[in-house]
């Protein structure tokens, strides 16, 4: 966690995190321009909080997309928070606040985190429902060939739809699918009001990435939610427990509580 607290306390790195907080997935000539910050003090900056994990990368094209990671501070906040008085690491409880609550407008959720595991037994943590069940209360019916149909069952519900499918299946590197149907017993089984699924059916339907990468003696995770403001405000709460629990169950083969 040094290299956490270092990168937090620099006041500028804190600005970069502000800004892709406010809007996320900015290139570089955009966080120069936003905080009228020199180009060369930026990337330095950004290299920092890089290494410590606050920031994650995308490449569009020639284009570098950089996001604000939420996952260290969600770690700290989990296992260390407690053990000490809540008053001295207001600050950091504030941040990790900000991070969790604050809608950020973009198109993608991008939320990336370190698992002790190897890849194959993270890519049968992903797709197995045997495992889905024990961190993420879902089961997944599907050949995970990529084109191939994927019932959800989740709750009391069962969702099934034509647009449901498997769009990647790169093992043990690379799994995208499309997300599931906002079906009226879904709505009912997760305690969602018809309202927020009436905005939910308005958006186009959204897909999921996970990227898949060894990293050490652990294996760099990162996913990637598309869609439109409803799902994402809604992912942008749900990816950080889910993965919690998905990293437990692997390093620990302790199971948090689902929901």
């Amino acid at each position: 966690m040094d290299t956490v607290f270092k990168a937090l306390a620099d006041p500028s790195r804190r600005r970069l995190l502000d800004s892709l907080n406010a809007r996320n997935g900015q290139t570089l000539r955009e966080l120069c321009a936003g905080l009228d910050m020199a180009r060369q003090s930026v990337s330095k900056h950004l290299a920092v909080l890089e290494a410590a994990d606050l920031v994650t990368t995308r490449r569009r094209g020639r284009e570098k997309f950089h996001y604000l990671n939420a996952a260290p501070i969600n770690a700290i906040a989990d296992r260390w928070m407690s053990r000490y008085d809540r008053d001295r690491a207001s600050a950091l409880a504030d941040l990790k606040t900000a991070l969790e609550h604050e809608e950020m407008a973009a198109s993608e959720f991008v939320y990336t985190t370190y698992i002790k595991t190897t890849p194959e037994r993270l890519w049968q943590a992903l797709t197995d429902p045997a495992f889905t069940r024990r961190y993420w209360g879902i089961a997944f019916e599907t050949d995970w060939a990529p084109g191939s149909p994927i019932v959800w069952h989740e709750e009391n519900a069962t969702m099934a739809d034509p647009e449901q499918v498997v769009l990647e299946a790169d093992r043990p590197r690379r799994l995208s699918y499309t997300w599931h149907t906002f079906t009226p017993e879904w709505a009912k089984a997760v305690g969602v009001d018809e309202e927020k699924r009436a905005e939910l059916l308005t958006e186009p339907r959204s897909k999921v990435t996970f990227e898949i990468e060894p990293a050490g003696e652990t294996v760099k995770l990162t996913v990637v939610h598309e869609g439109g403001d409803v799902v994402l405000g809604m992912s942008r709460h749900g990816w950080p427990q889910v993965v919690s629990g998905l990293k437990t169950l692997l390093e620990t083969g302790e199971q948090l509580p689902v929901g």
